[in-house]
């Protein structure tokens, strides 16, 4: 081959390599990602969704290729970022938070959707039965709004003198406000407690719950859950230590931050089992087949140190019980 010739066919195959390469990558099954949250507050849980997806054998940019739309907080941005996913035709929508899987359910009927909320799928409508959820939703329950009770009435053991308590919700996770609310209302009732309702749909409104906690004369917070205050609980559990308030929460990072208590089923095991129901539709199965899963793992912790801080001793029996004491 003369020397001319040779960089004629070199220059060709560069040309031919990158379209070569382009059409592999575009010939990947496309997946959606839809989170109210931000990616970076929300790292721990991204990284068990793509284990879990990993376990049925899909890795991003190997194998698949996922399209991820965080709505950082703002959940007007949600229903737009879901239409999006539905016009770029993907082949299963991973709505991860309860506003995610709502706005996705409202912009697909066909599409495959797995969601890993907090909530009661039912009671929100994503899916008729859990053992059977028919149409095109199915995905995994954290059961963070029936673990509200629960929340309380640690809190109370940990504080039986205290007979005023505070529910801190997010009015704009409107579904899980509500029910929050009517969990801790139940409970409260029960223990003869005094519950007090506070809102925070924003960082600004913090500084104006803990005033409002001083105010009432709160003995004990017990915050709700949602995406918005699931992504700020370090901000929370170091506030709560700053303002000498006990606090419960449902994750073991507000612990490790300051907050005294936390109670709740384990969000990077759900999101692990989101990750593994995703890879299944993308082998094929229908999420009508599919039923809905319930993250079972309840995982308590309790800060020592903040505990001796606030002059508290934790009784035996919630040591007893306890996955991990920080200090």
């Amino acid at each position: 081959m003369r020397r001319r010739e040779f960089f004629m066919f070199l220059g060709g195959a560069a040309a031919v390599w990158p379209l070569a390469a382009r059409a592999q990558q575009s010939a990947l099954p496309l997946a959606g990602f839809i989170n109210a949250a931000s990616a970076q507050s929300y790292a721990p849980q991204l990284a068990a969704f793509l284990n879990g997806l990993d376990e049925i054998g899909y890795v991003d940019g190997r194998n698949v290729t996922i399209e991820y739309r965080w709505a950082e907080g703002h959940n007007d941005r949600l229903p737009s970022m879901a239409a999006d996913l539905v016009r770029r035709q993907v082949t299963v929508i991973a709505a991860t938070t309860t506003t995610a899987a709502l706005a996705a359910k409202t912009a697909t009927t066909t599409i495959p959707i797995v969601f890993s909320i907090g909530g009661d799928p039912i009671q929100l409508g994503l899916v008729a039965k859990l053992s059977r959820p028919g149409g095109n939703v199915t995905g995994v329950t954290q059961t963070t709004t029936e673990l509200v009770q629960k929340r309380l009435q640690l809190l109370h053991e940990m504080l039986p003198a205290a007979s005023i308590v505070a529910l801190l919700v997010n009015p704009a996770d409107r579904d899980i406000a509500e029910v929050s609310i009517k969990e801790a209302q139940s409970a409260a009732r029960a223990l003869g407690l005094e519950l007090h309702i506070l809102n925070a749909s924003t960082e600004r409104d913090f500084d104006g719950v803990f005033a409002k906690l001083i105010q009432l004369r709160v003995g004990g917070l017990v915050v709700a859950g949602g995406a918005f205050l699931s992504s700020r609980s370090e901000q929370l559990g170091a506030l709560a230590l700053y303002q000498g308030v006990p606090a419960i929460y449902r994750g073991r990072e507000f612990v490790v931050a300051g907050g005294l208590l936390s109670y709740g089923a384990s969000i990077t095991d759900a999101y692990r089992l989101a990750g593994n129901y995703t890879g299944r539709v993308l082998k094929g199965e229908k999420p009508a087949d599919l039923p809905v899963q319930q993250a079972t793992k309840v995982e308590f912790y309790i800060n020592l140190k903040t505990a001796k801080a606030l002059g508290l001793n934790v009784p035996a029996a919630m040591q007893a019980r306890v996955d991990e004491m920080i200090e």
